[in-house]
Order: structure tokens, then C-alpha cells, then sequence
């Protein structure tokens, strides 16, 4: 499903450049649940926004299902994103102004503009999916933060990717929440092959993924499966 070759990524301020990958190459399957691991500074969340086409390699290539991810323009890119790619960050990133339904309902509005019955029928399932029918019309200040992450992860499946990219999406809960929100990713990947790629320090995501990829200074030191 993906496949990179030698990605580099240099950023530079003025005269100084800083190298914060520096040949990234990987393979990945459909279905797959894998987390990208290791210390502050290594890369991960630098190789998931390049993975995910948030931000483009200085050099190296990129597909994702056969298509050139490195030839597309920004356009190109977020039509992409919008009908494969699924994302979940660290801080949420909900609309303060906009209730759980219509924050879920937002990508569908915007990226793939589909009819009112299609988006009300997909944001009502994956509701009662993430087990916030009840929440459907409070808004982001009125939930909690697993509620919050709940939301978010309903909003990321709404466009029914074949690929979610989580930056350290436990970060902010608590173990318990943490532990909820983990076991709702992972029948979510078991019901509908999605694959996931996390960047992320929580030893309880890496206890539950099937392959782990440690980065050290913008470098793979280590890609192993993991049998659960």
C-alpha cells in the first residue's frame, strides 16, 4: 500500500540546514498496525507527516497504492488525502464552534462534498461506533479529552481511508481512556482492514501493534514484526 524510497528531509533556516531524515525507506501492507517508536527528536513525527503527505520530502519517492505521491500538486495532494488518508493528532484538533456531529460531519463537507443522507447515514454509524450517539450535539468544550480523542478518531474514519497516520493520540489521557480509545483503534483496524501507522510513546499503543520501526536520528536502527 505504501512504498518509499530513500526520503529525506532537510530544513533549513537561513544558512543552517538541519538533516531530520535522513534515508528513510519502508513497505507497507493493507491491515497493517504499526508504530513508528524512539526517542524526542528522531524523526517519527517528521516521517508520519511525509507518509501521510502533510509535508514533502526534500528528496525520495513516494506511493501509495501506485500513485506518485512526490509529482502531485497541493490540490492533488489534499483530494488524495481526503479520499484515502485518515489522521489523529495529539491535541485533537476539533472546531470549537461546531458540535461532535458536525465536527465528524466537517471532512465530508469539505473534501468529499457528498450528499446530505450520505453524510448523516456515515456520521450516525460511526457514532454509535465510537460510542458517542449520546454526545452527538455538545460541543468540543463540553466533553472530556477521551471523549475528545473519540471524536477525533470517528472524524479521521468518516471518509472511509484506507490509511489513518496517529501522532501520539494517547498523549493526553489518562491510562484508562488511553487503554479505551487503543482497543477502539484496533477493532476498528480488525472490522475494516484499515491500517494504521503510529508515531507515539506509549508502551501500551506498542504493546498492541504487529510491527514495530525504531528511529534513532532520522535513521530505521530496527523494522520488526511483533506476533500478538
Amino acid at each position: 500500500m505504501i512504498k518509499a524510497r530513500n526520503l529525506k528531509k532537510i530544513y533549513k533556516t537561513g544558512e543552517i540546514s538541519l538533516e531530520v531524515i535522513k534515508d528513510f525507506s519502508i513497505e507497507i501492507n493493507k491491515g497493517e498496525f504499526i508504530s513508528l517508536v524512539g526517542p524526542s527528536g528522531s524523526g517519527k513525527s517528521t516521517v508520519l507527516n511525509m507518509l501521510g503527505c502533510l509535508d514533502g520530502p526534500t528528496s525520495g519517492s513516494l506511493d501509495i497504492n501506485s500513485q506518485d505521491m512526490v509529482g502531485l500538486d497541493k490540490t492533488q495532494l489534499a483530494n488524495f488525502r481526503g479520499e484515502h488518508i485518515g489522521f489523529i493528532f495529539q491535541s485533537f484538533n476539533l472546531i470549537p464552534v461546531l458540535s461532535v456531529y458536525e465536527n465528524i460531519e466537517y471532512p465530508l463537507i469539505m473534501i468529499q462534498n457528498l450528499p446530505a443522507d450520505e453524510r448523516k447515514k456515515r456520521v450516525l454509524n460511526l457514532l454509535k461506533e465510537v460510542d458517542m450517539l449520546d454526545q452527538k450535539d455538545k460541543f468540543p468544550e463540553q466533553i472530556s479529552g477521551g471523549q475528545k480523542q473519540r471524536v477525533a478518531i470517528a472524524r479521521a474514519l468518516v471518509t472511509n481511508p484506507q490509511i489513518v497516520f496517529a501522532d501520539e493520540p494517547t498523549a493526553n489521557l489518562d491510562s484508562v481512556t488511553a487503554n479505551a480509545v487503543i482497543s477502539l483503534m484496533l477493532k476498528i483496524q480488525k472490522q475494516h482492514n484499515t491500517t494504521f501507522v503510529f508515531a507515539t510513546h506509549d508502551e501500551k499503543i506498542v504493546s498492541k501493534v504487529n510491527r514495530l520501526i525504531t528511529l534513532v536520528d532520522g535513521d530505521i536502527v530496527s523494522d520488526k514484526g511483533v506476533k500478538r
